[in-house]
Parts: structure tokens; sequence; C-alpha cells
């Protein structure tokens, strides 16, 4: 790339939402900004936003406007595939008006609701998806009460299912009533149905299950089938998760 070519740092910094102009020369200067894994400190340098991989303060920022990031929160009934044969209902039924080609982070069954994850960035998304970065995901589970003692000693101390051994990296009793309790479970297993079966091998059948959070992405208050663009802070904790 020539001198000419490319934007400007601190254009670019501003259109992805970091800060005015000005207060990104100002990051500039004062040596916050990596282009590449190199810090810049000249006004003016110019990069490719296409393959530039830029940090504010050790955290990635997402540059190009083309990549998107979405948190759906999936509803009951619905199928994690993009399009499905039969006629019913799924996640490409939500997104196919959009202008960019989206495909869903991991899975998530039918009955199953929650926090889905929509991206058009295949390295994150890869990640994301494999096992050995470890991603926490939070679900919360409603199960046949009351729930014994010392389950969640259990459950941490690790459970051998038939195709091979699970356990939680975290499990709370959220709520009681008579016959009925809602528990949270947090993990990084990615096996299909694993809390289903990881509770039912322990006595508890799911009676509802919601996922909740993908790392530091929460569901919050999004209403079942409404979906929401990540903001820089959750993009930049993502890759900062997996290593990107």
């Amino acid at each position: 790339m020539s001198e000419n070519e490319g934007v400007r740092l601190q254009k670019v910094l501003a259109q992805a939402g970091i800060a005015s102009r000005r207060a990104s020369e100002e990051l500039i200067e004062q040596g916050r900004v990596q282009v590449d894994g190199k810090v810049v400190r000249e006004q003016g340098r110019r990069i490719d936003p296409e393959t530039a991989v830029v940090h504010v303060d050790g955290v990635r920022v997402q540059i190009r406007e083309d990549v998107v990031t979405i948190a759906l929160n999936k509803p009951f009934g619905m199928l994690s595939t993009m399009e499905d044969d039969l006629g019913r209902p799924c996640v490409g039924d939500l997104v196919r008006n959009r202008a960019e080609r989206l495909f869903h982070v991991g899975r998530l069954d039918a009955e199953t609701e929650g926090l889905l994850l929509l991206t058009n960035d295949g390295e994150l998304a890869h990640r994301l998806m494999h096992p050995s970065y470890n991603v926490k995901k939070t679900y919360l589970a409603e199960v046949p009460g009351p729930v014994e003692k010392g389950l969640g000693k259990k459950l941490k101390a690790g459970i051998e299912l038939e195709d091979g051994p699970v356990k939680v990296d975290s499990f709370k009793l959220i709520s009681a009533v008579p016959g009925k309790a809602l528990v949270e479970v947090v993990l990084h297993e990615g096996r299909k149905h694993i809390v289903r079966r990881l509770l039912e091998h322990v006595g508890y059948p799911v009676q509802s299950l919601v996922r909740v959070a993908v790392g530091d992405v929460s569901l919050g208050n999004q209403r079942p089938g409404s979906m929401r663009v990540l903001n820089r802070q959750e993009v930049g904790g993502l890759y900062k998760l997996v290593g990107l």
C-alpha cells in the first residue's frame, strides 16, 4: 500500500465509534493504538481497513463496516439453522432481509431458548465454537425441586456421561418454590444437549432451558425473537476471549 492509499487511522477509529477524530489523535499520540501488533504514534498514518488489525488499549476493534455480530434471543420452537427444507421456523427467517450473509455461532436445540450469536466474522465464529478456547456459556434451567445441597459440588467434580466426562464451571440455585427450582449452570462444553443430559443424569430432568450469556455477552432483557448488534466493548471482549 502506497503512502496515499488507505484511510487515515484517526478517521478509521472515529468511524468505528472509538472516539472523535481529535480524541483518536490523542489516543495515537499516547501510544494506546496498535496496528498489526505494533504501536503507532505518528499522526496521519494510513491503513487498509479491510486487512489491518487494530487494538486500542489492548482490545481489538472491529474496523470493517461490513462485519457485524448480533445477539439473537432465539424463541422456543425455532431451529438453529439458516434454512429448513420442511418449512419449519428457523433462525434464517429472521435475518433473510439483512445485507450481510450471517451464520450462527453454534446451536441451541429447538426447545432451548436464549442467546444465539450470529456473525459474518468467520475467524471469530470458528474460535468461539472451538473447544480449545473454553468459552463459557451460562444457562438458566427449571428443574423439579427441591435441589439437594451437594449437587453443585458433585457437578463441579465431574459426571461421567455415555460420551465422556463433563463438569460445570459453576452451579447456583437461583430460586425455589414447592416442587420446582431455577438453577444457573455455567460450563464451556459444547456437546449436543449437554445441559439437559447432565441434569437428567443426576436426577433433575430439565423442564425449561434458557441460555443467558456467552462469555461476557449477556441476553439482558431482550424479547424472544429480537436481535441487537453487539457494541464495540462486547465485540472486543469476545476477541479477547479467543485471542484475536
